[in-house]
């Protein structure tokens, strides 16, 4: 199987670019962030109250996770009602950064994520796929921005509800950052062998083509040193 990991800083363009290689490669890509999301968006309906371990476990005790591809891409089903119109809310996203950090939930997602793989070639992307999820995957990259440019791209899907500003946007992007960075489990870091992707300084295309260009060309080195 060929399994290509991509992590990276929220609103990098992480999916973006794992949709494209995946598109040109001919291969899925699972969205391992719409699983946490699809969890929190769960989690908040069951009403179970503040984020805590009883009630983590209690949680995951209670939910049964699918993820199904259909004409339009990734659905996250669970507990068989589909979340994903629901999972790039702001809200949405805050709360998926306070649940993932528990290792109990996190392994319910490892699980998924590592079955998928083994029957799968595919890009996955996420925060911890090259250092955790996927230690052995072929290739890894980690794609990154400037603040401000992420910041003005995730207020772009935001801004037409009226209830947020740039500088809200940008503060709750700083604050998502640091405690990605500095969660005792699983901390966004890139693995020692993953290639870095400056998002900011190219167009989405242009982003694609270079990993594309990247990928064939560690796995024709890969090739002669069999």
């Amino acid at each position: 199987m060929l399994n290509i990991a991509i992590d990276g800083h929220v609103a990098s363009g992480k999916s973006s670019v794992a949709k494209g290689i995946a598109k040109k490669l001919g291969i899925k890509v699972l969205d391992t962030g719409a699983i946490y999301r699809g969890l929190a968006c769960a989690y908040k309906e069951m009403g179970l109250g503040d984020v805590s371990l009883p009630n983590i476990e209690l949680f995951i005790e209670r939910v049964n996770v699918s993820v199904v591809f259909q004409e339009d891409g990734q659905h996250v089903i669970i507990n068989g009602k589909d979340y994903t119109s629901f999972l790039r809310l702001e809200e949405t996203s805050s709360l998926s950064s306070q649940i993932s950090p528990f290792p109990i939930l996190r392994e319910k997602v490892m699980l998924i994520q590592r079955e998928f793989a083994k029957a799968n070639d595919c890009v996955m992307e996420g925060r911890d796929i090259g250092t955790d999820v996927l230690p052995n995957a072929d290739v890894k990259f980690f794609v990154t921005a400037s603040e401000e440019v992420r910041a003005a791209r995730r207020f772009a899907q935001v801004k037409e509800s009226g209830s947020v500003t740039f500088q809200q946007v940008l503060a709750d992007l700083k604050a998502r950052d640091y405690k990605d960075e500095n969660r005792k489990v699983a901390p966004l870091r890139p693995a020692k062998d993953s290639i870095i992707i400056d998002s900011g300084e190219m167009t989405l295309e242009e982003t694609i083509e270079k990993c594309i260009d990247l990928i064939k060309q560690r796995m024709n080195d890969r090739a002669k040193s069999l």
